[in-house]
């Protein structure tokens, strides 16, 4: 049976998904979530939210799906003890090192891989089921007829994302947040780069396509494709940063379609709580062009009108569709918004109403013009009867009762509920009945009274022989029986931890440092050949989410964890950096599947990348074989959308080059043979000057992507007289280089 799994940013939301018909919730800790600016939950409100999701028989995952620096390592471990104690089922990870502490610690707590980890092919999954994840949350990107594809090869649970929220960026490659914002998108604080206005530049003539929110994705929506979703072990709701309301009118329609009992007025609500417009996403092949909606980033609603006559401050609405008192609307005025809570609206004779289904009138300040548009983005009637669903039972489950009631001796019965048997025996005798003896009828009265609870009383088994049960006493035993159900129920669970075998030492010989060089360009590799680098990257690239995996010869340089069980038996290969690592146990788990060396996050600073060595070391009796990318411009994201398309440049890309530009700098953008996108850094990464104090990393990569041949041998000369000694003056440009994260924290 499929899972819907529902979102929860706190526990009113929790009960609102559960409410709804959710089989499962998913939520984060204050610490190792991808949403730090939910509420989110504390140790005593985890455990409330444990106990009320376990009664009434739902799962419950805790998101630790951040990467996790060196000096955090022990208080993630004892989070994840402290979440096995309190009976999570699952918990949802990024980090190699939170999930291979799981795995290897914990008998019925599992490990889930999140999306994070740009899982996308049968590859990536396999390796996961191999080293011990209980499911995969596949990326956003990954379409229909792969996901029953990976289904039927790797044979392990497999969780999709069915609506809500998409990153333009594959999660868990972005990193545009952190390198402007200083807020870190692998950490849960993305500062959402993607919603912003940005200009789309033709850099060959100079000339602007338009300014827009060009990267800002269109909200998830499958509701009509839910049925080709039938393998699919559970199917994800996203949205723990929305509120309450939004949860209950999501997870209520998917759980109807789910039961076959959805209509098309079911389906059109969704559009009345937040969303950006929709779309069936790459999952069900939507044209990238209709992945964004450059028009607005934020709640757009759905649209009810448009003001058809103008009288002063008094506006008339043609309606589309009824608006009522109190209902939100925004109009739509020369590319601005104007936002209100209709408090007054009038009929035409200028006499209040309630409620308007063709024309209506409004008074407002500002000035809007005929032909305006009218959205809804609140309608205050379905949102009441949201709030009325958010805390009520779903369902109830079936109490049976056998009772025994015999003059003489103690009342006996006997109960069944959530899988579970309960005997409940009273301390008082009972007597013999004068002459109203009790009924069946009364103890099933008695016993109904489960309102509270989340049983509903099923079967009942009395034999009357003239005893007199008082109903004092039948309530009692009513209140006993149900928390006796519900500590057998909650006690159920098992929580074991497993024995930690000791792990084999790995380490290497430290070397002297040397150059290594990415390219983009054959120019740019002959420049490099030219100028002595050894180990050049280029036809070798083996790229996350870029899957289609060709026989190679020699070693690669791969960035995602389909290609290293896809080429670790044939090719020594070197990890990329777009596996997100920054600390000493991602590092060993890399070297133990094959990594010759490991290139470290874009998102360390040297202190951390000192901590991380040093823990190596310590752990392991010897060196990590580290590589690090010290020039070129950063990858900010790398995207499955095409912006060039959206702008009607398609096939034209080629011949030209484009950038975004907004009020900090320029962006450039790389077009890929697969019409897939990566959006380049402004400013250049410049650590040359650092070179000679780089202590302990082995290979130095200079990244090279727009350069001309003569700027690729100038870099590496100089990073070459940096490293020799020979090279005495500093080279950073304050104009045009950045130093990354390197001298400076990442929250």
């Amino acid at each position: 049976m499929t899972e819907l799994l529902a979102p929860a940013g706190n526990m009113e939301a929790l009960k609102a998904a559960i409410s709804n018909g959710c089989d499962a919730v998913y939520l984060g800790m204050q610490k190792f979530g991808a949403r730090a600016y939910s509420s989110n939950f504390d140790l005593e409100t985890l455990q409330e939210a444990v106990t009320y999701a376990h009664l009434r028989d739902v799962k419950l995952y805790v998101t630790m799906n951040t990467i996790v620096f060196q000096n955090e390592v022990e208080e993630m471990k004892e989070q994840i003890h402290k979440l096995n104690e309190i009976g999570v089922d699952g918990i949802i990870v990024q980090d190699l090192t939170a999930f291979d502490y799981i795995v290897k610690n914990f008998v019925d707590m599992e490990a889930h891989c999140s999306t994070q980890m740009g899982i996308d092919d049968v590859d990536g999954t396999l390796l996961f089921k191999e080293l011990g994840a209980k499911r995969v949350v596949l990326s956003r990107e990954v379409k229909v007829e792969t996901v029953k594809e990976i289904k039927r090869i790797a044979e392990i649970p497999l969780e999709i994302f069915v609506h809500g929220a998409l990153c333009v960026s594959y999660s868990g490659n972005c990193l545009m947040s952190g390198l402007l914002g200083n807020r870190c998108a692998n950490r849960g604080r993305c500062v959402g780069s993607c919603r912003k206005e940005y200009d789309l530049i033709d850099k060959t003539t100079d000339t602007s396509l338009g300014k827009s929110y060009i990267l800002s994705t269109k909200d998830l929506n499958t509701i009509d494709y839910i049925h080709d979703l039938n393998e699919v072990d559970s199917l994800k709701i996203e949205g723990r940063m929305k509120a309450p309301t939004y949860v209950a009118n999501v997870v209520s329609k998917y759980r109807m379609a789910l039961d076959h009992k959805i209509t098309e007025e079911d389906k059109e609500n969704l559009k009345k709580t937040f969303n950006r417009t929709f779309t069936k996403g790459y999952l069900f092949h939507e044209d990238k062009r209709n992945i964004t909606n450059i028009l607005k980033p934020n709640n757009f609603g759905y649209e009810i009108g448009t003001i058809s006559k103008v009288i002063k401050d008094t506006y008339e609405i043609t309606l589309t569709r009824p608006l009522n008192q109190n209902d939100t609307i925004r109009i739509s005025h020369n590319n601005e918004d104007v936002n209100l809570t209709v408090a007054k609206l009038y009929n035409k004779e200028g006499e209040l109403i309630n409620t308007a289904d063709d024309v209506c009138y409004i008074k407002i300040k500002e000035k809007m013009s005929k032909g305006d548009v009218v959205y809804k983005t609140k309608d205050y009637f379905y949102n009441k009867e949201l709030e009325a669903s958010l805390e009520k039972e779903f369902k109830r489950f079936n109490l049976d009762i056998r009772v025994y009631a015999y003059p003489g001796s103690k009342l006996v019965i006997e109960a069944e509920g959530l899988g579970c048997n309960y005997s409940y025996e009273s301390e008082e005798i009972l007597g013999e009945a004068i002459n109203n003896p009790t009924t069946k009828d009364q103890v099933i009265k008695q016993f109904s009274r489960l309102n509270d609870t989340i049983f509903e009383l099923h079967q009942v088994d009395y034999e009357e022989c003239n005893a007199f049960i008082p109903a004092k006493l039948l309530n009692a035993a009513r209140r006993d029986i149900v928390l006796g159900l519900y500590d057998l129920k909650l006690n159920s669970q098992q929580k074991r931890t497993k024995a930690v075998e000791a792990k084999e030492k790995i380490s290497f010989a430290p070397v002297q440092p040397y150059l290594t060089a990415s390219v983009t360009t054959k120019e740019q590799y002959d420049a490099c050949v030219s100028c002595g680098i050894k180990e050049i990257y280029y036809e070798n690239v083996v790229r996350r989410n870029q899957n289609d995996y060709k026989e190679q010869e020699g070693q690669l340089l791969i960035g995602g964890y389909g290609g290293i069980h896809h080429y670790r038996e044939t090719n020594p290969f070197v990890t990329d950096y777009s596996l997100n690592v920054i600390n000493a146990t991602s590092c060993y788990e890399l070297y133990k599947l094959g990594a010759k060396r490991v290139t470290l996050s874009y998102e360390l600073n040297k202190s951390q990348i000192e901590d991380l060595m040093n823990a190596y070391v310590e752990e392991n009796d010897g060196y990590p074989a580290l590589e690090m990318v010290v020039y070129g411009r950063a990858p900010l994201m790398f995207t499955k959308y095409c912006p060039m398309k959206k702008m009607n440049q398609c096939r034209i890309c080629k011949t030209k080059s484009y950038e975004l530009k907004d009020e900090h700098g320029t962006f450039p953008i790389l077009s890929h043979e697969d019409c897939t996108s990566t959006l380049l850094n402004g400013k250049t990464l410049n650590l040359l000057d650092e070179l000679p104090n780089l202590k302990g990393i082995e290979a130095l990569r200079l990244n090279f992507t727009i350069e001309s041949k003569d700027q690729v041998v100038e870099v590496i000369h100089r990073a070459l007289g940096k490293l020799n000694g020979s090279m005495k003056n500093a080279v950073f440009n304050q104009e045009t280089d950045t130093r990354g994260h390197f001298n400076k924290e990442i929250v």
